[in-house]
């Protein structure tokens, strides 16, 4: 014969946590959802639209900085750079040789963001205080 044990009274005095722990989860899940998050950001000073073309002279010798988007590799003039390293040096030192030669950023335009800038925050830590960004130009 089958019996079912009888309730005792030490049973009845626990008390059930199942709407206290809902709670709980619901004021965790409202508190992580409304956290402030930190916004990294980098100024960058856009100079205003002229009507000629700052790339209009073709005498001076330029600093040309490439940007493909393949990670890891960058090109400065013509030589290709496979990681960061060796190409902040090169550019270091292409700069410290004739620090008045204009710098021409040239990007693909499937290079990410935070590509560019990572090459935004070294020019600026180089003070470089103004540069060219070669874009391709929409089509009509």
């Amino acid at each position: 014969m089958i019996s079912s044990r009888k309730a005792s009274d030490e049973d009845n005095l626990t008390p059930d946590f199942t709407a206290l722990m809902d709670i709980i989860f619901i004021v965790m899940v409202f508190l992580l959802l409304s956290a402030n998050i930190q916004v990294q950001t980098l100024e960058v000073a856009i100079p205003k639209a002229q009507t000629q073309s700052a790339l209009a002279s073709t005498d001076q010798t330029v600093l040309a900085v490439s940007v493909p988007a393949e990670d890891g590799r960058w090109g400065l003039q013509d030589k290709a750079f496979a990681n960061w390293d060796e190409f902040s040096a090169a550019f270091v030192a292409a700069r410290q040789a004739e620090p008045e030669r204009p710098v021409i950023i040239a990007s693909d335009k499937q290079t990410s963001v935070e590509k560019l800038l990572k090459l935004f925050e070294f020019m600026q830590h180089q003070h470089i205080q103004a540069t060219h960004i070669m874009m391709q130009g929409a089509k009509p």
